[in-house]
């Protein structure tokens, strides 16, 4: 594992969290499960992971469990020199997202992913405190667009009054508009456009992309770390073949069904030892066929 030029860089993984039934029937998170899980991703090539991400299920969390989540990410990663933990710190409130960088930074990571207020459509100026508030906790600060979610969008504009002011490092793009890649580099230089959403990932890598905060790595890391480093060398004829075998996974317009999908793709990969629950509802029967089926194609062929 090579240290990256800037923790937010390469291939991070927004790690699903998995959950078990108790005996008595309640969902928990699988904590041995999740760090076994984490070392086998570093051992599959991936640099780093951020955990608590909509991946992650912070929402579910208790804050013991959400805190627990970040310190078991550093501890594995503490074995694993290079390997990137760039927690989420998404909360309501300002000040309950710098308590989180706060945490993340005193359990030792070097970076925090914040997206802009989540519990109403903010306006310029409040994105903007929002951002000053935990860019006082002192990591680096990669935003996170995530404008169907949160209803708030960073617009190329605003990333780079952000990026001005210096509250900002980089940017995790998930509108899924690769035209910004080039709009942000023309109003923001310097501020680096992470890959966000998976279905544009060789588009962005071409692009010049330095990192790529993936999902369905859970499932296929090697296959999407191979993806990402030919895509960014201009090796296409390496990256066209993976990318059309992955693309049916990666391509979902259910965001709420991200979760799930990528679950369901870890359990046929024989990933976690067992069925992965969420305390979610379940895949539509229609999603599920398909996501089997992508899952099925992509193991015939040969992808890990």
């Amino acid at each position: 594992m090579n240290a990256q030029a800037q923790p937010w860089h390469g291939v991070l993984v927004a790690t699903a969290l998995p959950w078990r039934e108790s005996r008595t029937g309640e969902l928990t998170a699988d904590f041995d499960g999740y760090a076994e899980h984490l070392g086998w991703l570093a051992e599959n090539g991936c640099h780093g992971v951020t955990p608590n991400g909509s991946l992650g299920e912070y929402q579910t969390l208790t804050p013991e469990e959400r805190a627990r989540v970040v310190t078991t990410a550093v501890e594995v990663a503490a074995d694993t020199p290079g390997f990137t933990v760039m927690p989420g710190v998404a909360a309501y409130g300002a000040d309950e997202a710098r308590r989180w960088a706060e945490h993340a930074g005193a359990a030792g990571a070097r970076a925090v992913m914040l997206l802009p207020p989540n519990a109403y459509r903010a306006d310029r100026r409040a994105v903007v405190a929002h951002y000053r508030e935990v860019a006082r906790a002192g990591l680096p600060v990669v935003a996170y667009n995530n404008p169907f979610d949160t209803k708030v969008d960073l617009v190329p504009e605003l990333l780079a009054e952000l990026y001005g002011e210096g509250l900002i490092v980089a940017v995790k793009e998930f509108s899924g508009d690769v035209r910004r890649t080039y709009r942000i580099a023309e109003l923001a230089p310097g501020l680096d456009v992470l890959c966000g959403a998976d279905d544009v990932a060789l588009e962005l890598a071409a692009a010049g992309s330095p990192g790529w905060v993936s999902g369905f790595t859970n499932a296929f890391p090697r296959a999407c770390v191979e993806l990402w480093q030919a895509a960014s060398a201009g090796d296409l004829s390496t990256a066209l073949p993976l990318y059309r075998t992955l693309h049916p996974l990666l391509r979902w317009d259910s965001r709420i069904e991200f979760v799930q999908a990528i679950k369901l793709s870890m359990d046929l990969a024989g990933r976690y030892g067992g069925p992965c629950r969420q305390p979610r509802l379940p895949l539509a029967p229609e999603h599920e066929e398909s996501v089997r089926q992508a899952t099925g194609k992509a193991l015939a062929e040969g992808l890990r």
